[in-house]
């Protein structure tokens, strides 16, 4: 699959865009994520607080970067989990551990663009996200 885009990339798209065109964005970039296999939809991946089912699994690359692959049941949801992906795919795991990724999703205004439901796990996603880098930083 080709790499994933870069926020900013995604940020000049989303805020040209309004209202369901911000909506088919998100599940465009959900429908990109690659795919993660059923094996490792368990409970130890399943990030807790959504309102829909989100697995994340993070693999570490050769190079000590971090690769995440994740999934949900629900289109949008998906979308969401790839644009905090897209903060954080590929970059350096003591890098991904001390950045502030709801600093670099704020632009999205999420909150507002969004139900609350929909975004309710937005924050345990981000958190388990940063103790996998923090771990894998660690050795």
């Amino acid at each position: 699959m080709p790499p994933m885009r870069s926020l900013s990339d995604i940020l000049d798209e989303y805020l040209f865009l309004e209202g369901d065109e911000r909506y088919r964005l998100l599940i465009e970039l959900g429908r990109e994520l690659d795919p993660m296999p059923d094996a490792l939809k368990t409970d130890a991946t399943l990030v807790r607080g959504c309102s829909a089912s989100v697995w994340v699994y993070p693999t570490q690359l050769e190079d000590g970067r971090l690769h995440f692959l994740a999934d949900s049941n629900a289109a949008i949801t998906k979308g969401i989990v790839a644009l905090v992906l897209s903060a954080v795919q590929d970059r350096p795991a003591g890098e991904v551990a001390a950045m502030d990724v709801t600093a670099e999703l704020a632009p999205f205004d999420l909150g507002n663009q969004l139900s609350s439901n929909r975004t309710q796990g937005v924050p345990n996603m981000i958190a388990l996200v940063r103790e996998h880098a923090a771990r894998i930083a660690a050795g």
